[in-house]
C-alpha cells in the first residue's frame, strides 16, 4: 500500500506536467508529429507510461502541452531580451532580432511551428491555441512599434498593419526554409533582421522620408522592384 502511494505521489508532482511537455515538443521538433507515441514521451521524461496518464489522457493533450511549452517559452525569453533597453528602438530591435534567432535560425522551433501550422489545417483546438498565441506576439509586437513612433524612431504608419506585414514575412521565411534550408544558416541573420526592420522605416522619424534601403534575404524581391 505505501509503495502505491509512492508511485501515484511521484506520478501526480507538480513538476511531471511540465517535463512531459517539455518532453513532448523535443520529440514532436525532432521527430515530427506523426512519429511520436505516448511511450517514447514517456521514455524521454523518465517515467512509465502509467504516470504520463495520470497528467495526459491521449496524444492530442500532449501536443497542446508541448504547444503551451514553446509559448511559455518564447515570452519568458522575449522578456529577458527586451528588459534592459529602455530605449524603444533598441527594444524593437532586439525583439525582431531574438525572434529571427528564435523562430527562423533555430530549427528545432522552426520545425515544430511548422509541423504546428499542417496539424492546426484539421484540429481547431491545435488552431485555437495557436491563434491565441499568434495574438500575443501581435499585440506585443504593436506595443514595441507603438513606442517607437512616440519615440520618432519609426514611420508613422498604421502600427498593426506593419506588424501583421512583418509577421507574414516571418512565418513565410520558415515555410520557405523547409525547401530552401540555406536562408535559414546562421549567415543570413543580419539580412533577415534588416529586411524586417525596413518594414517598419526604422530611423526615418516619420516625416516621410525615404528609408535606407534594407538588404533582402537572397531569393526576395525588394518592395520597390514587385510588379
Amino acid at each position: 500500500m505505501d509503495i502505491m502511494k509512492k508511485t501515484a505521489s511521484r506520478a501526480s508532482a507538480p513538476h511531471m506536467p511540465p517535463l512531459l511537455a517539455q518532453s513532448a515538443f523535443e520529440l514532436f521538433a525532432d521527430n515530427g508529429f506523426a512519429n511520436v507515441n505516448l511511450d517514447q514521451v514517456a521514455g524521454r521524461a523518465g517515467v512509465t507510461k502509467g504516470s504520463l496518464y495520470w497528467h495526459f489522457k491521449n496524444k492530442k493533450e500532449l501536443i497542446l502541452a508541448a504547444c503551451q511549452h514553446y509559448y511559455r517559452q518564447w515570452h519568458t525569453d522575449v522578456q529577458a531580451v527586451t528588459a534592459p533597453p529602455t530605449d524603444p528602438p533598441e527594444r524593437l530591435r532586439r525583439t525582431i532580432t531574438f525572434s529571427v534567432d528564435s523562430c527562423i535560425i533555430d530549427q528545432r522551433n522552426r520545425l515544430f511551428t511548422t509541423g504546428i501550422f499542417m496539424l492546426m489545417q484539421e484540429d481547431g483546438d491545435v488552431r485555437a491555441s495557436w491563434t491565441r498565441f499568434y495574438g500575443s506576439v501581435r499585440e506585443f509586437y504593436v506595443g514595441l512599434v507603438t513606442a517607437a513612433q512616440s519615440a520618432e524612431a519609426v514611420s508613422h504608419r498604421d502600427a498593426r498593419r506593419d506588424v501583421d506585414l512583418m509577421l507574414e514575412a516571418m512565418e513565410g521565411l520558415k515555410l520557405r526554409a523547409g525547401f530552401e534550408p540555406h536562408i535559414a544558416k546562421p549567415s543570413e541573420r543580419q539580412a533577415i533582421v534588416e529586411g524586417l526592420l525596413g518594414i517598419f522605416q526604422l530611423g526615418t522619424s516619420g516625416r516621410g522620408d525615404s528609408p535606407r534601403r534594407p538588404r533582402t534575404v537572397r531569393g526576395t524581391v525588394p518592395a520597390g522592384k514587385q510588379r
